[in-house]
């Protein structure tokens, strides 16, 4: 069923030309995905549907009674109203199946019982999509929705997507995320609303092969033409020809003609070279990060070299920003040492970079003013260029730039220092899908060190050649590629490995001067130890049945791998690989519960001796 056609659209602010006779319509259950440079219209285009704002010309049909739902990407949702009875009010799918919802994202029974307004913006974002599914729309509007999410979450909204038995119109300049969830195409740019069938890689495909045809045709059509004006011009002047060349004549006029659209101009970022260093760029050691007395992370080891490329993961809240702050020194260690490599300076973008730009600054004056004492004005404009700040722009006063820009203005700031170590928080939410491929393009060739903390996992995974993964208190350095953390992360196998390590850091943090003060009580620790022993004893059946699952799974796939062929054969293959680094995982985990174990055997044994 057709739920919405958009028909010889037009919209324009000022000379600006959003859309120019576009239509496209929207089928019952589609699940599209709408991508598009900054400033092409993609949040107007949802407005225009919402019924905010009104076409210039055109019209917009709706099915009967059609439900639409709207998630903004700015939301104001500033309602003193307690979350859980706002929900009640005005949704209506039951409260108890939209805690199941908010659960799957993030959300606790604290968030549910909250004041809309006391939620910081990520948990408004994640209230406010439960809000949306409980009005049962037929058509959902999301406009940036991973936007303050984290990674699980990201993953679990990514799940709900995927099942939702509805339509839905998704902007988004995830890539992973578009791939994952989206069937269609919609393409805002140069004025034209554009749908394609598939997914984000379709897409780019399709559209490849289409100006590859439209080339074609052109060509064709110019032969064509030539070879008919070649015939008028040779026989027009002779009297036995002059009938056939005035009918060719007639036939060049009727000829259409076939527009190629110039490629809007696309962001190619160029690093400077940074300054040269030592091997040893950046590490913490046995150190403690918070905030105050407040401890964050505990007892932090890391080693950074140079080349590394690390990309930080974890929930929100766990203290991603904290490891990012307490590197860059903008805030102090609560224990432990750090210690900066042979002429190591580094550089930090953080989320709010932007609000540190001098307003009455102009682009050109913003990048000079953050740029590398030798850094030449040539250098300085080939970046301001790179970041599509070119002719008149340059002089443009911050004041006046939208989001996107001023984080482009931002980075620009941030590269032109040319120091050898980049922490980047975030670096992606604004920017458009264009301008988040050459950052990851150029990034991705970075000679520095980079540490960066980003929710998008395309993005990441092009940057990023080690991860760090936080939670519980504890940074670990993950022993594979993004792409194998993410297939851990997926089947939850992080879980055990995690809480194996936790135990082991904290035996080892116990401080003995500590337990010399304690008054010794036989019972309590007889009591404690049997029932670690009993725990411990738990974890290793447990464990022991994972593994065994696993060890099931790849028999399955092995004897699958027997018949398969092709490409089916080799994923299958890429499966049965990935379960056997996580089988190597899970058999340490197990190693540790077992020593684990037999040491408060022998703790128990001498208690009782």
């Amino acid at each position: 069923m057709n739920l919405l056609q958009l028909y010889n659209a037009s919209k324009q602010y000022g000379s600006k030309i959003l859309f120019d006779k576009a239509q496209f319509s929207v089928n019952d259950n589609e699940h599209i995905g709408i991508i598009g440079p900054n400033g092409a219209g993609k949040t107007t285009l949802f407005k225009v549907i919402a019924g905010e704002e009104h076409l210039d010309t055109g019209e917009i049909t709706k099915a009967n009674q059609l439900r639409i739902g709207y998630l903004e990407q700015e939301s104001d949702w500033t309602l003193d109203q307690v979350a859980e009875e706002y929900l009640t009010e005005k949704c209506i799918k039951p409260i108890w199946d939209l805690k199941q919802i908010g659960k799957s994202i993030g959300l606790t029974e604290e968030h549910f019982q909250s004041p809309l307004t006391k939620l910081s913006g990520g948990y408004r974002m994640r209230m406010k999509l439960v809000y949306l599914i409980g009005l049962e729309p037929d058509l959902m509007l999301l406009d940036e929705p991973t936007n303050f999410l984290d990674l699980e979450s990201i993953m679990a909204l990514e799940k709900f997507l995927q099942d939702y038995k509805g339509a839905f119109l998704l902007i988004s300049h995830d890539r992973e995320f578009l791939r994952r969830t989206t069937e269609h195409t919609l393409e805002v740019e140069g004025g034209d609303i554009i749908k394609f069938p598939g997914h984000i890689d379709d897409y780019f495909e399709q559209k490849a092969e289409l100006r590859q045809l439209q080339f074609q045709q052109a060509a064709n059509l110019e032969a064509k033409r030539k070879h008919l004006q070649e015939f008028v011009d040779r026989f027009r002047a002779k009297a036995t020809k002059a009938k056939q060349a005035q009918s060719r004549m007639k036939q060049i006029e009727k000829m259409e003609s076939i527009e190629i659209k110039a490629l809007p101009v696309r962001s190619r970022i160029h690093l400077p070279e940074p300054v040269q260093t030592g091997k040893e760029v950046v590490s913490l050691i046995n150190a403690d990060l918070g905030y105050g007395d407040k401890v964050i992370l505990k007892n932090v080891s890391l080693n950074f070299e140079r080349g590394n490329h690390l990309g930080i993961v974890g929930y929100n809240g766990a203290g991603k920003s904290t490891l990012l702050k307490s590197i860059a020194g903008r805030i102090p260690l609560i224990r432990g040492d750090k210690k900066l490599g042979h002429n190591v300076e580094l550089s930090y973008f953080a989320q709010h970079l932007t609000e540190d730009l001098v307003l009455e600054d102009s682009v050109l004056d913003s990048l000079q003013r953050k740029a590398y004492r030798d850094t030449t004005a040539q250098e300085i404009l080939s970046i301001a260029g790179s970041l599509l700040f070119s002719g008149d722009d340059i002089h443009k006063k911050v004041k006046v730039l939208s989001g996107g820009e001023k984080t482009r203005v931002a980075l620009g700031q941030i590269l032109l220092q040319k120091k050898p170590l980049l922490l980047m928080d975030e670096p992606t939410n604004h920017l458009d899908f264009d301008t988040v491929q050459a950052l990851a393009n150029a990034l991705s060739d970075f000679k520095g060190t980079l540490i960066i903390v980003s929710h998008d996992r395309s993005f990441i995974n092009r940057v990023a050649n080690k991860i760090i993964e936080i939670r519980d208190g504890f940074v670990e350095i993950y022993p594979g590629t993004y792409e194998e953390y993410l297939w851990s992360l997926e089947k939850g196998a992080l879980k055990e490995r995690f809480a194996a390590n936790a135990e082991i850091k904290k035996a080892a943090e116990a401080k003995p001067e500590q337990v010399k003060d304690q008054k010794f009580n036989y019972k309590e620790t007889q009591k404690k130890i049997s029932s670690e022993i009993k725990e411990l004893q738990r974890k290793i059946l447990k464990t022991e049945e994972i593994l065994f699952n696993l060890n099931k799974n790849v028999e399955d796939l092995n004897a699958k791998l027997l018949q398969a062929q092709g490409q089916q054969a080799q994923q299958i293959a890429i499966d049965s690989s990935k379960l056997s680094e996580q089988i190597h995982m899970t058999e340490e985990v197990l190693l540790t519960h077992m020593e684990n174990l037999d040491q408060k055997e022998k703790e128990l044994s001498q208690l009782m001796t």
